[in-house]
């Protein structure tokens, strides 16, 4: 049964506050204002905001409106079962190559049919071929600067500028992914053997970079709801020299976590206090059910925030076009595209900078959230009322994955080998540690509905789980 409308501006306000977008004390918009953002009527507006004052979240002040309640700080969910290890270059798990050999990052069956696209990739594909036919012979022959396309980087600044984040067009360099942006990152501000902090559990495409790098890795403990804590990187920071740190705020895989805001100005505060780089992964950052989270880079006032993300999880993965906005290292990342990639397509740059200057991309991604938030859904309710293996998982309010606890006889990289028999691949926890840990743990991605092969997949998982605890 669907809620009510202001039952579900309620649930909107509430994760809000909850994410800390509005802080203890902060006022509330008027009701007016709310009724015309939310386009609802002033009754549903009243409704929602008494429903968040009974809950606590909210306190009415006479001829003054509604403000966030006082609460008591909640404290950060500890690290289940992180060991503290010193600085160390790793090696990474050999079946990180077999999954990505695969295509099977976010997929647990990647031979199986998938969805019809949404229409807006097939808007996506008219400007493309537009801009490919639109090229003459002299131009098709001459490579473009190495920063990428005017009007896409314009487009991307202009993007931003919606999650109260202010950049500049020509601070912006565009690359050939996400991943592309953090190895230029981390290239322009480390050398081998520097120390680099990461988030655990941590990306696995980041630890990868490390170790080609030959960068020495600190874990550095995350919760599972809130993400990196500020206290938990400021005691490594006393206690090593870390030349950059490596995080995804907003919807991190594979926990989906999302950093209040208070903790984002506080990692970018540490920054100036321990002279070290922030590297931001903000590949998740549009994926936001409710609300698109500001990055960290919104409260960079120096240049030691980099801003890495790309199009390949919001819109298609097969674009390989991204971004990076490197701060004070922009001029040397620059350079570092030019030694390694001379250029960007520029067709592929001009057709997404028309794609997005119509408005398409913003439609896109309103139906992809939708879309995802469905799929989380419908994959949490198989879990729940289907799994008998005994698990805990997050319940992320954006981005593409939960992150699994099983009981700790479990080890789900053994798994891996006799799933693949199956045609199933599974993303086990330890991949996601430099040092191994997480090994009773399991990235589940929502990027495809659970029906048909991917249900299918699920119960098996459940079968081979149970049969061995």
């Amino acid at each position: 049964m669907s809620k009510f409308l202001y039952q579900q501006l309620a649930d909107s306000l509430s994760d809000r506050i909850q994410s800390d977008v509005w802080l203890p004390g902060d006022r509330l918009p008027s009701i007016r204002q709310l009724s015309e953002q939310h386009r609802v009527a002033k009754i549903s507006v009243q409704k929602a905001l008494h429903a968040l004052e009974a809950a606590g979240l909210v306190e009415a002040r006479p001829r003054s409106g509604y403000f966030v309640a006082r609460r008591k700080p909640v404290d950060t969910p500890p690290q289940t079962n992180f060991v503290q290890k010193p600085p160390q270059l790793i090696q990474v798990p050999e079946i990180f190559h077999e999954i990505m050999a695969r295509s099977a990052a976010f997929d647990l069956c990647p031979w199986a049919p998938l969805p019809e696209p949404q229409p807006s990739l097939e808007r996506l594909n008219r400007h493309l071929g537009r801009a490919m036919r639109q090229q003459t012979k002299q131009k098709a022959f001459y490579y473009t600067g190495p920063e990428g396309n005017l009007a896409l980087r314009q487009q991307i600044q202009s993007h931003y500028r919606s999650r109260q984040c202010s950049l500049d067009a020509n601070d912006i360099c565009i690359t050939s992914g996400c991943q592309n942006s953090l190895f230029l990152a981390l290239m322009s501000c480390c050398q081998p053997g520097d120390v680099v902090a990461v988030e655990s559990p941590a990306f696995y495409g980041v630890l990868q970079l490390l170790q080609q790098l030959k960068l020495k890795v600190v874990e550095v403990p995350a919760s599972p709801t809130r993400g990196l804590s500020a206290d938990a990187l400021q005691q490594v920071l006393e206690q090593w020299d870390v030349r950059a740190c490596v995080v995804t705020p907003n919807y991190a895989t594979p926990t989906g976590a999302c950093m209040p805001a208070s903790e984002k100005r506080r990692l970018v505060e540490l920054t100036r206090s321990h002279d070290f780089i922030l590297i931001e992964d903000d590949i998740y950052g549009d994926l936001g059910f409710h609300f698109q989270p500001e990055p960290l880079k919104r409260y960079d006032r120096d240049g030691r925030v980099i801003l890495c993300s790309s199009f390949s999880k919001s819109l298609s993965r097969d674009l390989r076009i991204g971004w990076i906005c490197g701060g004070r290292y922009h001029d040397r990342i620059v350079h570092l595209k030019l030694i390694n990639q001379l250029a960007s397509g520029q067709a592929l740059q001009e057709g997404l900078a028309s794609f997005m200057a119509e408005g398409h991309f913003k439609r896109h991604l309103v139906h992809q959230r939708q879309q995802l938030k469905h799929n989380r859904d419908r994959l949490l309710q198989v879990l729940n009322q289907q799994w008998q293996v005994p698990f805990h998982c997050t319940v992320p309010e954006g981005g593409l994955s939960l992150w699994i606890e099983l009981a700790r006889n479990q080890d789900t990289k053994a798994h891996y080998q006799s799933l693949l028999a199956n045609n199933i691949v599974i993303a086990p926890g330890a991949l996601f540690s430099a040092g191994g840990q997480y090994d009773h743990y399991l990235r589940l991605s929502f990027a495809h509905p659970p029906i048909g092969p991917r249900y299918d997949a699920l119960m098996l998982l459940d079968r081979a789980f149970s049969a061995s605890g």
